[in-house]
């Protein structure tokens, strides 16, 4: 990691914003001025992170230069060569000085109000929020072009959701939206034991969680569809299944959480 992207900053009652990014070409300007917009009028003080993971597009280049205006509260954390969406993901998380600290697409498929969402489900006490895409209040939006797209990639996520049941001992029935968040305390439990540096890290995430006993709420959201791009093809997807069976082989063999102790007042002879 670039020795400039270091942060001397104490954590602090502020929110932490990961964008994991490889490469997002021309919709990055886009991304940057939305974001730009929302922090004027998002309540509360926020960091910014982008975790170029290996770009070769000139994206780090042109954050830095965008950034420059922004006091320090927008840091990017570029490195070589690419190592996968979970990797970027868990850095972002770790340099991150937030008490709480969001990560979600730099794409923008969960827009801002989804994340303020997330974020009121975490100061409302809950040590992992994620967004849910099967929860019942929750939207979708997309032209009517893409409906039969929009049902094709629903029922390949009812699949997968069922398989992540039956291998993993998760409840949740959307693992995969692109939009969590945990609490510094979160994080700090469960990053040392997360190693999955592929698309399965939401999974490895969430089966950590029901490991330690950590309270995930499931938040509606409002998904956007405005084109046919997607990273799960087959080759994705059997990357995917081969994840899930290191994430159940690595969990089942891990430790149970030590117990907490407490210390019972001294009782005085009557």
């Amino acid at each position: 990691m670039d020795a400039r992207n270091l942060d001397t900053r104490r954590p602090g009652a502020f929110t932490s914003l990961i964008f994991p990014a490889y490469n997002p070409g021309p919709i990055l300007e886009r991304t940057w001025r939305e974001l730009m917009q929302f922090l004027q009028r998002a309540p509360g003080e926020w960091e910014v992170l982008f975790v170029c993971d290996g770009c070769t597009d000139g994206t780090p280049a042109r954050l830095t230069e965008w950034a420059r205006a922004e006091g320090g509260r927008i840091r990017i954390v570029s490195y070589a060569p690419n190592h996968g969406k979970g990797y970027a993901v868990r850095r972002g998380l770790e340099v991150a000085c937030g008490e709480w600290r969001l990560f979600t697409d730099v794409d923008l498929a969960y827009r801002f109000d989804d994340v303020l969402r997330v974020v009121q489900a975490l100061q409302a006490g809950a040590s992992v929020a994620i967004a849910s895409r099967t929860h019942s209040e929750s939207l979708l939006v997309l032209p009517a072009r893409l409906q039969g797209y929009a049902y094709r990639r629903h029922l390949q996520s009812l699949a997968f959701s069922a398989l992540v049941r039956l291998l993993l001992p998760l409840k949740q029935r959307d693992t995969q939206a692109g939009l969590k968040g945990l609490s510094a305390a979160a994080a700090q439990t469960i990053l040392p034991r997360l190693s999955c540096d592929g698309f399965g890290f939401d999974c490895e995430l969430l089966t950590a969680c029901q490991h330690y006993g950590l309270t995930v709420a499931e938040v509606p959201v409002c998904v956007r569809y405005e084109n046919r791009a997607s990273t799960t093809g087959f080759g994705a997807m059997r990357a995917m299944v081969k994840e899930l069976w290191t994430i159940r082989r690595t969990w089942r063999q891990m430790a149970p959480p030590e117990p907490a102790h407490t210390t019972e007042p001294n009782r005085q002879a009557a």
